[in-house]
């Protein structure tokens, strides 16, 4: 371990693939707010107390919009994603909350209510297909990666069978390694891909969420055609990308803590309290929220300077023992689990978190039940983590039952 004042590049390596780096530890007790380098030889802050990483997503004068001056660019080529990046996610109020209400009502707790069955019904047909195949078959592959994409393919009313297509953009927009031509051909695909499928909702429209947000922001005039392929590249990205890695990376916590998984089997009203457990825990979107100051900010008795970037550590915040006692242990009986940032905090926290949700209650409910015998079909030390992602997880699961 470093001192404190020795400073750090970032984004930083784990030791234990279940925790984020040790560093963050040592940097909450001694130098909440750190300088960091990155790649570009900038040097934002980097927070990694629950306290100050709730002042910083909460300030409204606190700025997301990656153009700005200052702003944190933690990987080359996502910098070029996020820079093209139109959707509310990158904009700050009122622009973001007028565009953000747009979508909000496709994703309430009702809506997604009324969803849970097509989602339970997805995941025993998935269980049926993968254990068709020959023990060892990956999960990722078979199960985590198509339950999402299949769920938010028939939200969006997005073909499913081109779903290969939108894992690789993601895979080259969301990696570590993508260089910034590769993330701009990716994208400039991707646009135009959606471009067309928003002319074919026009044309004919369908019961799905693009034809009505064509129907009723677009064709009014509410919003911009180029406003409405960022909207819905953010709502396709999200609705599987995130959702796809916790699904997996929960399995795999769950068989590595199976005094943890048997709770659960004996007492499945604990299922939804061990998904806020596992979100915590796990914490997939491990490189942070990023933030620019557009005035001098006090945060907690530390000055941010304007200009000055930010980096939330979500994995940080969400290992605090101020909040959390005992952090790094896995809890799913844990009182305040759901306190967790792992859907970020304030305005910009994640608009599809009830349907994110709904889809992990449903597999952990299922999954163990009808297959008891789960385990894995390597041995853990085999397994490839996303490290080169901006979303962590792991990159195979072989299993068998």
């Amino acid at each position: 371990m470093r001192s404190e004042t020795q400073e750090r590049f970032y984004p930083m390596d784990r030791g234990n693939p279940f925790n984020p780096p040790e560093d963050y530890a040592e940097l909450r007790d001694k130098a909440p707010l750190s300088r960091v380098r990155l790649w570009d030889g900038t040097h934002p802050y980097l927070a990694t107390r629950f306290a100050d990483i709730k002042v910083v997503l909460s300030h409204p004068r606190f700025s997301c919009e990656p153009n700005r001056e200052g702003f944190p660019h933690v990987l080359e080529g996502r910098m070029v994603a996020d820079k093209a990046d139109r959707s509310f996610l990158r904009l700050d109020p009122p622009e973001h909350d007028r565009l953000r209400r747009m979508v909000t009502k496709e994703f309430t707790v009702r809506k997604v209510e009324q969803l849970r069955p097509r989602i339970q019904e997805t995941v025993d047909r998935l269980i049926e297909s993968y254990t068709s195949l020959p023990q060892g078959a990956d999960f990722v592959e078979h199960f985590s990666g198509p339950l999402p994409t299949e769920i938010i393919t028939y939200l969006l009313g997005v073909p499913f069978e081109d779903h290969e297509f939108f894992h690789r953009a993601t895979r080259i927009q969301f990696g570590s390694k993508s260089s910034q031509a590769e993330v701009r051909q990716s994208l400039d695909e991707l646009f135009a891909y959606l471009d067309a499928l928003i002319d074919a909702k026009e044309k004919n429209p369908g019961d799905d969420v693009i034809s009505r947000l064509v129907a009723e922001q677009l064709v009014p005039g509410h919003v911009d055609r180029e406003t409405l392929i960022n909207i819905v590249r953010l709502l396709l990205s999200a609705g599987h990308q995130t959702t796809q890695n916790m699904t997996a990376l929960g399995v795999l916590t769950l068989l590595q803590h199976p005094d943890q998984l048997a709770l659960i089997k004996q007492d499945p009203t604990l299922i939804p309290n061990a998904v806020e457990e596992l979100l915590r825990y796990s914490s997939v979107l491990h490189m942070g929220a990023r933030r620019v100051a557009l005035e001098d900010i006090d945060v907690n008795g530390h000055i941010i300077r304007e200009g000055e970037g930010v980096i939330c550590s979500i994995p940080a915040a969400n290992r605090d023992g101020e909040l959390f006692p005992d952090p790094d242990r896995l809890d799913v009986t844990r009182p305040q689990a759901r306190s967790h940032v792992a859907f970020g905090y304030g305005v910009h926290q994640c608009v599809g978190q009830v349907l994110a949700r709904a889809e992990l209650q449903v597999v952990y409910g299922t999954l163990f039940n009808r297959l008891p015998d789960l385990r894995l079909a390597v041995p853990f030390e085999q397994l490839r983590f996303r490290h080169d992602m901006f979303v962590y997880g792991v990159h195979e699961l072989p299993l068998k039952w």
